[in-house]
């Protein structure tokens, strides 16, 4: 008879490997069922819990970046109060008292008046005051005549110079005058200017210079007028050069 073939063993480590692979199946169930789980709550609590509980896993789902807070904003510089204006002093009320003035002196008593004293001194003064007016119009008077005589003497030097000038236009000079000689005439003349007489007062040492000059006064007969009578005199006293201008 004839045995029937046996059948093969199967392997312990096959079961152990199934095993191993079914509880590897269940565990990334449940971490698929739990990741779903996890993602519908709030993501704060989601985040506490899952670091701690859950070791990561390369299937996981990517962890959420933490969001940035918000930079606080900067505080508001205080802005300072403007100083209230003060108002300004009030006047006092209360007035301060015046000094007082000083005592015035009491009045010293005049002495008694003494009337001839006051009369000498009035009398005085009414003195020094005519001496003073008398002095000013001497002064004036002085004044007024320096400058009539000042006036009298242009005048009459004027008056002399038209004279010689119309007799030195009569005279013939020599021809053997040396020098410069002077000849001094006295004439003798009417108010009408004509010549009555013709004297040799100061000869000039040279005949002919003193002849030549005679005879020209003589021809210059009318002598001319003064401007003012009171000018005229009836005797003058002329002199002549030969070189004079």
């Amino acid at each position: 008879m004839t045995e029937a073939p046996a059948q093969p063993r199967k392997a312990p480590g096959k079961r152990i490997s199934f095993a191993l692979a079914v509880l590897m199946h269940v565990v990334l169930a449940v971490l698929i069922v739990y990741g779903i789980h996890w993602q519908t709550q709030a993501p704060e609590v989601v985040e506490v819990d899952l670091v701690r509980a859950v070791p990561p896993a390369p299937t996981s789902a990517p962890e959420p970046k933490p969001e940035p807070k918000p930079e606080p904003k900067p505080e508001p510089k205080p802005v300072p109060k403007p100083e209230p204006v003060k108002p300004p002093p009030k006047p006092d009320i209360v007035q301060k008292e015046k000094p007082k003035p000083p005592p015035k002196p009491e009045p010293k008593p005049e002495p008694p008046r003494d009337p001839f004293k006051e009369q000498m001194e009035r009398e005085m003064k009414e003195a020094e005051q005519r001496k003073a007016f008398e002095a000013a119009a001497q002064e004036q008077a002085s004044l007024k005549a320096q400058q009539a005589g000042s006036a009298k003497a242009n005048a009459l030097a004027d008056y002399i110079a038209r004279i010689k000038g119309k007799v030195r236009g009569n005279i013939v000079l020599p021809g053997d005058i040396k020098g410069n000689p002077e000849a001094v005439f006295e004439v003798t003349q009417l108010p009408s200017g004509e010549v009555l007489n013709v004297k040799l007062k100061k000869s000039s040492g040279n005949s002919a210079w003193d002849n030549a000059t005679e005879r020209a006064i003589l021809k210059s007969s009318p002598l001319p007028k003064p401007a003012q009578s009171e000018l005229f005199s009836r005797v003058l006293e002329l002199k002549f050069r030969p070189l004079e201008e």
